[in-house]
Order: C-alpha cells, then sequence, then structure tokens
C-alpha cells in the first residue's frame, strides 16, 4: 500500500484501521462547513482546460492560452463566490464589481 491507496488484494481490515486512526481528519469536513469534502479542488479546476487542450489538440499560442486560463480564472473565482456565470460575464463587460447574484 503507497501513501493510503488500496491495491488489489489488499484486505478490508486495513481499510477500516487506518480509518479509525485518522477518524477526526477523515471527518473534518462534517464539523467544519469550510473544510471542502475532498481535497482534490485543483486538479478540478484545471480539468476543463486540458480537456480544452486536448479537444482543440492545443492552443494556437501561448497568448490564447494565457487568456483562456485568465477567463476560466475569473469564472471559477466568482462561481465559488456564488455568481451565475453569465451575471459574472455581464459584469466584466460593464465593469462592475459587485452585483446581486443573479443565480
Amino acid at each position: 500500500m503507497a501513501d493510503g491507496v488500496l491495491k488489489k488484494g489488499v484486505d478490508s481490515g486495513a481499510l477500516t484501521e487506518r480509518l479509525k486512526k485518522h477518524e477526526t481528519a477523515v471527518l473534518l469536513f462534517a464539523r467544519l462547513s469550510y473544510v471542502p469534502f475532498t481535497n482534490n479542488r485543483a486538479e478540478r479546476d484545471l480539468r476543463m482546460s486540458k480537456v480544452k487542450q486536448k479537444v482543440s489538440g492545443c492552443f494556437r499560442t501561448r497568448k490564447h492560452a494565457e487568456a483562456y486560463c485568465r477567463i476560466s480564472s475569473y469564472l471559477q473565482t466568482m462561481a465559488n463566490q456564488g455568481y451565475n456565470p453569465l451575471v459574472a460575464i455581464q459584469m466584466a463587460f460593464s465593469g462592475q464589481l459587485y452585483a446581486d447574484r443573479g443565480e
């Protein structure tokens, strides 16, 4: 077992013992609302850019890749703050810093 990842053939007893040993950390998200259920947010944030890169084959230029990342980052930040993507885009084009969180 490497870094807690179960491999085929490893009995569930090892997992049970590991969960008992780290129960506080495993259930932290249940006690503290600001702790995310998973820790793979960074991976999820990068997933769409990797999909776009695979579908189109590549970004045509570095400038285009940087623009895509900037727009994607803005939309992800606004979504994390509860803004609808369309409202966030309208805010960006109008120069507004804040608006009602239109869902």
